[in-house]
């Protein structure tokens, strides 16, 4: 899959099937060595979770569909924003 497909997806939780934001907004942390994708850094939208992030990692990504990603967070915790944008 190419990075523009992955990009325009919308990331959501599926606990509670809530729409977490988009891959395209997100930072991915790739590992130098592999190249793989290790995690994707989600900022959520709203006013209840400004100020936190949540790294999900690239095994909590149960399905990817034509226009949504599915993500299971139920161990996944949320994490004080470092400040880059």
């Amino acid at each position: 899959m190419r990075m523009s497909e992955l990009a325009s997806k919308d990331i959501i939780n599926l606990t509670n099937g809530s729409r977490i934001g988009s891959v395209g907004e997100s930072d991915l942390v790739i590992n130098p060595e592999t190249g793989a994708i290790e995690a994707i850094v989600v900022t959520p939208r709203g006013r209840l979770s400004r100020g936190q992030r949540i790294e999900i990692p690239w095994h909590a990504i149960r399905r990817i569909g034509p226009e949504v990603m599915i993500v299971d967070l139920t161990d996944v915790p949320k994490i004080a924003n470092s400040g880059r944008n």
